[in-house]
């Protein structure tokens, strides 16, 4: 037998208890505040994605699989064969340098003869077709009164193989520190080092040609955040420099640094390394640790190097799916500009969708207590 609702000249007088009408003004109450809140959580995670490009939105690159690299302190793509990166260990291993594909596999390894390495930290690819192996780290807090350049050409052929480096003396002008960034200009073959400390370092930079003999004296000419790499894009006209949780992207013109922006940088086990891609449209981002990712953030507009056009943009019929990428887990998100040299945190999407869930969840829950009073 159904239950007769009260009406209005049947329902109790005002001060007695009507859990019926109560519980349906809730229920309505609960289900408009979130359906509101529903749509606002759409509405703002449509208004903050980021516009849909041709290219790719980027995420996880390959993982370096050798059980030999557990120490990645360095990236730098290599010109000679696509899609080829070259890496090293930080310390406690030879003279190796390892190629690895955009696969993760090691295709090469590079011996170099006659040379101990102390704490490698960083490598380039210079103008001349050779690569700079940086023996800068000092984690004595600066103590040694002398660290090393090692300098080598890119092998024409991937293959297991020893070859003959340089190797170059260097000091500060203002005394020894502890470093972990060598760049290379891509067109002068200037070299330069950041140098690592909290609360910030130097820029460093070395004469206009290193010397074989004798001391080759690097100079400040700007200040640097906490940087535990650091690479110049193909162009030259863009400079990269990367901590544990924030990397800064500059403007390079003249021979000095302009700052643009912050980039959006993954959240890594101990990320030690960053390069440009070949074609100066993403940065990719490497870690220390066995069966490190690597993660690719593509570059947008004012980002790109001068001499690099931006992709356009997509139609949203014609952009490509996005799903099968994944997006790097964020450590420190970027601040957008005029000059559009802000990166666009990958964490937002995520605490949009849990937001979503959540006013899901209230709903239901306003549902299951009413089912829970009529039952009763």
């Amino acid at each position: 037998m159904r239950t007769k609702r009260p009406t209005a000249a049947t329902a109790p007088r005002s001060g007695a208890r009507r859990p019926g009408l109560r519980w349906a003004a809730l229920r309505r109450s609960g289900l408009r505040l979130s359906a509101a809140l529903l749509a606002a959580g759409c509405a703002t995670a449509t208004v903050g994605a980021p516009p849909a490009r041709a290219a790719d939105s980027g995420g996880q690159a390959f993982t370096i699989g050798d059980p030999r690299i557990t120490e990645s302190s360095g990236l730098a793509a290599s010109r000679v064969h696509p899609g080829v990166y070259w890496t090293h260990n930080d310390s406690d291993d030879g003279p190796y340098v390892y190629a690895v594909d955009s696969q993760g596999r090691t295709v090469a390894t590079v011996t170099l003869r006659g040379v101990s390495p102390r704490d490698v930290e960083a490598i380039s690819l210079g103008p001349d077709g050779r690569l700079y192996l940086g023996d800068i780290g000092d984690n004595l807090g600066g103590k040694w009164p002398e660290v090393w350049i090692y300098a080598f050409a890119e092998p024409a052929e991937l293959r297991d193989q020893t070859v003959e480096a340089t190797r170059y003396k260097v000091r500060y002008e203002d005394g020894p520190r502890d470093a972990e960034a060598l760049m290379v200009h891509p067109v002068t073959g200037r070299a330069y080092i950041a140098s690592k400390k909290q609360g910030g370092g130097g820029l460093y930079q070395g004469p206009e040609q290193l010397s074989p003999t004798g001391v080759n004296t690097f100079r400040r000419i700007a200040d640097a955040p906490w940087t535990t790499d650091g690479a110049f894009s193909p162009d030259g006209t863009r400079l990269v420099l990367r901590g544990y949780l924030a990397t800064t992207l500059y403007r390079w013109k003249d021979g000095a640094p302009s700052e643009l922006g912050r980039l959006s940088t993954p959240f890594q086990q101990q990320g030690e390394s960053v390069t440009f891609t070949a074609d100066g449209r993403a940065v990719l981002f490497g870690s220390e640790g066995k069966n490190s990712p690597v993660w690719r953030s593509p570059l947008e507009d004012g980002q790109l190097p001068d001499t690099v056009e931006p992709l356009p943009s997509a139609t949203p019929s014609a952009a490509p799916s996005q799903s099968g990428a994944a997006a790097p887990p964020a450590a420190g998100g970027g601040t957008g500009g005029a000059n559009g040299a802000g990166g666009s945190s990958s964490g937002g999407t995520g605490d949009q969708v849990l937001g979503v869930v959540f006013l899901l969840a209230i709903a239901g829950a306003v549902f299951g207590l009413r089912r829970k009073k009529d039952a009763g």
